[in-house]
C-alpha cells in the first residue's frame, strides 16, 4: 500500500477549525488503499469547548424569530444545492460509493432541509379560550438547548442533515460527532452553514472514537443525543445517555427481508434485489440482506438475480461503475468470512464475489449470492453490511412473515406481489418500522419519519419528519387569566360589568 503525505483534519468549534496536535486516526481513499489524511481525535477538553460554544450561542439562536430561521433555511438549501457536487465528491473520496450514489445521498439529506423550511408551521402550538370562566390555555413547543449527533460512516452527509436540520430549525444548537472514517463531508457542511449565515457556535463538529462519544454522552451541557449505528453501540449509547438525564434516539442495525410471492413480477423483483442488496456495496442500514422466496419462485428468482450480478461493474466510485469499494480493509476482511463459511453451514454459494474482485490496493469486494440460507447460520443471523445477498426459501406466506417477525431486527422490509390483498395484509402483519410494497428500500419521504422496531431502535421517537420535530422540542402549556382592574375599565373605556 502506498502512503501519501497526510493532511490533518481538525474540529469545527465556534466557527473555526481547531487543531490541537493530539491523537489522530487515519483516513483512506477506499478505492486506492491510500491514506489521504489524518483526523484529530477530540479530547474531553475539545468536547467541552464545542459544547460550551454551542451553549453560548443558544440564547441568541433561540431568540431568533421563527420566520427568520425559516428564511435562513431557504438560504441553507440554496447554498447546499449549489455545492452538492463538491459535497458528493468528498463523500465518494472517503467512503467509496459511486458519485451518482453520493449525489443521491445529498439529495435525500436536502429533502429534510427543505422540510425544515416550513418550521413556522411545524412548531406552532394550540390555543383554547374560555376553558373556564376568564381562563385561556395555549401550548408551545420550545427547543431543548445543546443537542448532539453521532453519525455513521455509510452516509456522512445525509444522516447528519437528518439530525442538524430539524435541531437547528427548532432553535437548538448542535454538536456533531461524525464517523472518523470519512470526516471531510461533515467539515464541508460546517463551512457551507457558515456561508449561509448560521452564526458561529450554532453548529460544531468534533471528531474521535469511543472516548469522544463518551464525553458527549456524559457532558452536563448536552440535552439530547441522536445516534445511528450498530445495535450493540446503539443500546450502549441509549443506556448511557438516558442514565445521564438526556433525551435519546438511538437507531441500530438491521437485517432487512424482502418477500417475493409466486405471483410477483420476477424481473421487477430481481432488479430490486440487486439494486437494494448491492447498492453502495451493501453498506446501507436499509439494504436488502435476505430475499425470502415463497413457494416455487425460488429457482427462477435466483437465476434472474445471478444474471444481473454478472453485469455489475466494480471499481473506483469516482468513475463510471456500478459499485465501489468497502470502507476499510478490515471491514472487507470481515465480510469475506461470511462467504467463506457459508458452505460449511449448509448454504450454497451461487456467486463468490471473492473470485471476481478487481485487482489493486482498493478495498473492493464483488457481489456474492448465497442460497438456502437459514436462521442459525452466521450469514443469516449477523448484519453483514457488505455486498452479500442471501436467499431463504419457505413454502408459504405465513412462514415468510414468521421468519421476519422472529428476527431480532425490525428496521425495513418489503414484499413483491401483484396481489393487493396480500400486500395490505403484509403491511398489517409484519413487525418492522418501514414497509415497502414493490419498493425495496422504503426510506420515508421527509414529511414522514425514519425508524425501525425491536433492536433497530432504542427510544420511542423516530428521526426527522414530525417525530424529529417532536424529539428536538418539548411542550409547554400556559394557562392564563387576566383580572379586569377597575382602573383599566375606566382608562380603556370598557363598559361596566354587570
Amino acid at each position: 500500500m502506498t502512503t501519501v503525505s497526510p493532511n490533518r483534519i481538525g474540529h469545527w468549534i465556534a466557527g473555526q477549525v481547531v487543531v490541537n496536535e493530539g491523537n489522530t486516526g487515519p483516513v483512506f481513499n477506499p478505492a486506492t488503499g491510500e491514506r489521504t489524511s489524518s483526523v484529530e481525535f477530540a479530547t474531553a477538553a475539545d468536547v467541552n469547548d464545542a459544547v460550551g460554544a454551542a451553549k453560548e450561542a443558544f440564547p441568541e439562536w433561540r431568540a431568533l424569530s421563527v420566520s427568520r430561521r425559516a428564511e435562513l433555511f431557504f438560504t441553507i438549501r440554496e447554498v447546499f444545492l449549489s455545492n452538492r457536487e463538491e459535497l458528493a465528491r468528498r463523500v465518494t473520496a472517503e467512503h467509496g460509493k459511486t458519485l451518482p450514489d453520493a449525489l443521491a445521498e445529498v439529495a435525500r439529506g436536502l429533502e429534510v432541509v427543505e422540510y425544515c423550511c416550513g418550521v413556522p408551521e411545524l412548531v406552532k402550538g394550540e390555543y383554547a379560550e374560555q376553558v373556564s370562566t376568564g381562563v385561556d390555555v395555549h401550548s408551545v413547543r420550545q427547543p431543548l438547548g445543546v443537542c448532539a449527533g453521532i453519525t455513521p460512516f455509510n452516509f456522512p452527509a445525509m444522516v447528519p442533515m437528518w439530525m442538524w436540520a430539524p435541531a437547528l430549525a427548532c432553535g437548538n444548537t448542535f454538536v456533531l460527532k461524525p464517523s472518523e472514517k470519512d470526516p471531510s463531508a461533515p467539515m464541508f457542511m460546517a463551512e457551507l452553514l457558515r456561508q449561509a449565515g448560521v452564526p458561529d457556535g450554532v453548529f460544531n463538529v468534533v471528531h474521535g472514537d469511543r472516548d469522544t462519544v463518551g464525553a458527549l454522552l456524559t457532558h452536563r451541557g448536552v440535552a439530547a443525543v441522536s445516534f445511528v449505528g450498530s445495535t450493540p453501540v446503539a443500546r450502549n449509547v441509549y443506556e448511557t445517555a438516558t442514565a445521564h438525564g438526556k433525551r435519546c434516539q438511538a437507531l441500530g442495525g438491521a437485517k432487512n427481508h424482502m418477500i417475493v410471492l409466486p405471483d410477483a413480477d420476477i424481473d421487477m423483483a430481481a432488479d430490486a434485489a440487486v439494486s437494494a442488496g448491492y447498492g453502495s456495496a451493501g453498506e446501507r442500514c436499509m439494504a436488502v440482506s435476505v430475499v425470502v422466496a415463497v413457494g416455487g419462485v425460488g429457482d427462477a428468482l435466483v437465476e434472474a438475480i445471478r444474471q444481473r450480478i454478472s453485469k455489475i461493474t466494480v471499481g473506483n466510485g469516482a468513475q463510471q461503475v456500478d459499485m465501489g469499494p468497502l470502507i476499510t480493509r478490515e471491514h472487507r476482511s470481515r465480510v469475506v468470512q461470511y462467504v467463506a463459511h457459508a458452505p460449511a453451514e449448509g448454504a450454497k454459494v451461487v456467486i463468490d464475489g471473492r473470485s471476481a474482485t478487481p485487482g489493486g490496493q482498493g478495498f473492493f469486494l464483488a457481489p456474492s449470492l448465497l442460497d438456502d440460507v437459514k436462521p442459525g447460520m452466521l450469514a443469516y443471523d449477523d448484519e453483514i453490511f457488505g455486498p452479500v445477498l442471501s436467499v431463504s426459501r419457505v413454502d408459504t406466506y405465513d412462514a415468510a412473515v414468521q421468519l421476519i417477525n422472529d428476527n431480532p431486527y425490525g428496521n425495513g422490509t418489503a414484499i413483491f406481489t401483484r396481489d393487493g390483498g396480500a400486500a395490505r395484509r403484509f403491511a398489517w402483519d409484519v413487525q418492522a418500522g418501514m414497509v415497502g410494497i414493490n419498493v425495496p428500500i422504503p426510506v420515508p419521504a421527509a414529511q414522514f419519519s425514519f425508524g425501525g422496531w425491536k433492536n433497530s431502535l432504542f427510544g420511542d421517537t423516530h428521526i426527522y419528519g414530525r417525530e424529529g420535530i417532536k424529539f428536538y422540542t418539548r411542550g409547554k402549556v400556559i394557562t392564563s387569566r387576566w383580572p379586569e382592574a377597575a382602573t383599566s375599565k375606566v382608562d380603556l373605556g370598557f363598559p361596566e360589568t354587570r
